[in-house]
């Protein structure tokens, strides 16, 4: 599969991120926590209606292969998805199983299950996703994740990318100086890959955070008429996030 990150912003997505953004601020001022108390939370809400995206597709493909080959299904095996860069996702651990919980239901309990079975099943995440939605209540979560909810299915995942990105440079506003320790500005990024050229070989970022120096790679190389997937090989290191999101 080829895939090349876009140049430019996409405008159109302009007012469903700020919806999402107003609901975000919304959630931190009904549960009186810190920019990087709840900062974690809403990110991994918004990685796993991501990869619920990608995972409902490749669960639809191999049903329709299953399905014609008159063989056994392989939709519940995880490395069906691994062997495609697809996370493999249990039945509870799925977005539209959280959303759909009601709130007489501990949600935060059931998102939390949830982060460590998506770790159990996909082992390079493993103690990577934020495992603190115990500190809202219900009724805040179920909101968030009815926000959420209204990122399209049908959308790209480069414009996935982009609304994680914006949200990450909002959260480093927040929260002041601190914030560049997560998030470096597209400005400085694009600046240090065309400094650095990459044509061609391996990347390591031991800090990728969100993987914007990836993107930006991956965007040099389309830019010079070459295929990212095929120059480049990519290495890195992040702190809670699932790693180097935006490059996935």
């Amino acid at each position: 599969m080829i895939w090349i990150a876009p140049s430019e912003k996409d405008h159109d997505n302009a007012a469903l991120e700020k919806r999402l953004w107003d609901a975000a601020d919304q959630f931190r001022a009904n549960s009186g926590l810190k920019s990087q108390e709840y900062s974690a939370p809403v990110l991994g809400l918004i990685f796993l209606r991501f990869a619920e995206v990608r995972f409902a597709a490749q669960r639809a493909k191999l049903e329709k292969a299953s399905a014609s080959a008159r063989r056994g299904s392989r939709v519940d095996e995880p490395a069906a998805y691994h062997a495609e860069g697809i996370l493999y996702l249990p039945a509870e651990a799925r977005f539209d199983y959280l959303l759909n919980r009601p709130e007489a239901e501990n949600i935060g309990a059931k998102v939390n299950a949830a982060m460590r079975d998506i770790e159990r099943h996909n082992p390079q995440l493993a103690g990577v996703l934020p495992k603190t939605y115990n500190l809202f209540t219900s009724t805040l979560l179920k909101e968030l994740l009815k926000k959420v909810s209204e990122i399209p299915a049908t959308i790209a995942g480069d414009t996935f990318g982009l609304i994680y990105e914006y949200f990450l440079g909002n959260f480093a506003m927040t929260e002041g100086q601190k914030g560049g320790e997560f998030f470096t500005p597209n400005s400085q990024v694009r600046l240090i890959g065309e400094i650095l050229e990459p044509f061609h070989g391996l990347i390591l970022d031991r800090a990728c955070g969100s993987g914007g120096m990836f993107v930006q790679s991956a965007r040099f190389v389309a830019a010079h008429k070459k295929n990212p997937a095929s120059e480049l090989s990519i290495h890195g290191r992040s702190g809670w996030m699932p790693p180097c999101a935006s490059a996935a």
